[in-house]
């Protein structure tokens, strides 16, 4: 049998370059498919059942972030259910999985995917439960829905924000609010019976379903990375924010979270607000509370390792997360999920993946219980 690549799937991604002898494939990762940023990649290889595969990916070193590939390993699966990583290398300029599949079809991917296929499941479910509806925003650039999930009374004091997969290639991101969202769903949660008296969620399960299904790693349809265009959306270049921050302003906030992935630090972190202009000493405590809180609801969450509090000083108020902190003044953090495994609790099978992720996704209640606790309008 032949062997054989290809990517024409969901978030599928790849260029072969040769794939005559599966013991020298060469590859160039896929250029997100109107912007230069490259990362991900997903495609299924067919044909090279017991056979040693080495794939060679030429052009890593050219990759958003290189130093992403230091002590990464790829994912791959038999069924696209169960994934698990396969030995990978990275020589400073080529990135190499190497693998010896036991079916004859197998697909690799940069990190576990998360299906529009699941996405319009999860939706389903939010839909269907006495106390969830599922809102439709608008449309993308390509025509995909743009739907809010919201949970909880809307009459409620406490408005909540979860928003993800602002870069669509963070899977992870979808795969924590799977976790949080089935966790506000399930009526024998305590928290989140507690929660849901007081507070209601309005969750953006995925920001760029374009970008998603497109296989790009950062950008949307249009090649805007919506994580830099909060203080001025488009319908035309970014409308994937448009609509979600009209209904922000139009309901209000109390808490903000931005659920993202981190190509290179295998650590889970947040990155808050303490560096916007008028961070208020009262802003701070909440803030740390909050922080303090994740920490004990999950060993997987850390403090030590994360971003510099300058790191996006020019267009700060560009990103989501300081945009809505500085605007609403509440606790507005940005959540960073590794794509490589957590260094403090590693999985040699596994690393970092989807199952974590969502169950980081139910520890988060806990700390959104506490910090609303502690504010007003709390009974």
């Amino acid at each position: 049998m032949t062997i054989k690549i290809s990517d024409q799937f969901d978030a599928g991604a790849i260029e072969v370059v040769d794939a005559s002898n599966p013991e020298a494939i060469t590859l160039n990762i896929r250029k997100d498919s109107q912007a230069n940023f490259l990362q991900w990649f997903h495609f299924r290889l067919q044909g090279a059942r017991d056979q040693p595969c080495t794939m060679r990916f030429l052009n890593a070193g050219n990759a958003a972030f290189p130093q992403g590939w230091s002590d990464y390993r790829a994912v791959a699966s038999y069924d696209r259910k169960h994934w698990f990583r396969v030995p990978t290398s990275y020589d400073g300029n080529v990135l190499t999985v190497t693998h010896t599949p036991k079916r004859d079809s197998v697909y690799y991917a940069y990190f576990e995917p998360y299906s529009w296929e699941r996405h319009l499941d999860l939706l389903g479910r939010v839909e269907s439960a006495p106390h969830g509806r599922v809102l439709d925003l608008g449309s993308t650039i390509d025509g995909r829905d743009m739907n809010l999930a919201v949970i909880g009374d809307p009459a409620a004091a406490k408005k909540i924000w979860v928003i993800a997969r602002q870069h669509p290639g963070e899977s992870m991101a979808e795969w924590f609010i799977e976790g949080m969202v089935d966790a506000l769903l399930d009526r024998s949660n305590s928290i989140a019976t507690k929660l849901l008296a007081h507070a209601v969620f309005y969750i953006v399960p995925n920001m760029n379903p374009d970008g998603s299904v497109r296989g790009n790693l950062r950008t949307n349809a249009a090649g805007a990375n919506l994580n830099r265009e909060w203080m001025s959306p488009s319908m035309e270049r970014s409308p994937e924010v448009f609509v979600v921050r009209n209904k922000l302003h139009e309901v209000g906030c109390d808490l903000f979270l931005d659920i993202h992935g981190d190509e290179s630090l295998p650590y889970v972190f947040v990155a808050g607000c303490e560096m916007l202009e008028g961070f208020t000493a009262e802003q701070q405590a909440e803030q740390q509370a909050f922080i303090e809180s994740f920490a004990q609801a999950s060993p997987d969450f850390q403090t030590k390792r994360g971003y510099e509090a300058g790191k996006y000083k020019e267009e700060l108020l560009q990103l989501a997360s300081k945009y809505v902190g500085h605007t609403f003044k509440c606790v507005s953090l940005t959540l960073e999920m590794p794509f490589k495994d957590n260094a403090n609790l590693p999985d040699d099978q596994t690393g970092w993946n989807g199952a974590r992720s969502a169950r980081l996704g139910q520890a988060i209640l806990q700390p959104i219980l506490h910090s609303l606790q502690k504010g007003k309008a709390w009974d």
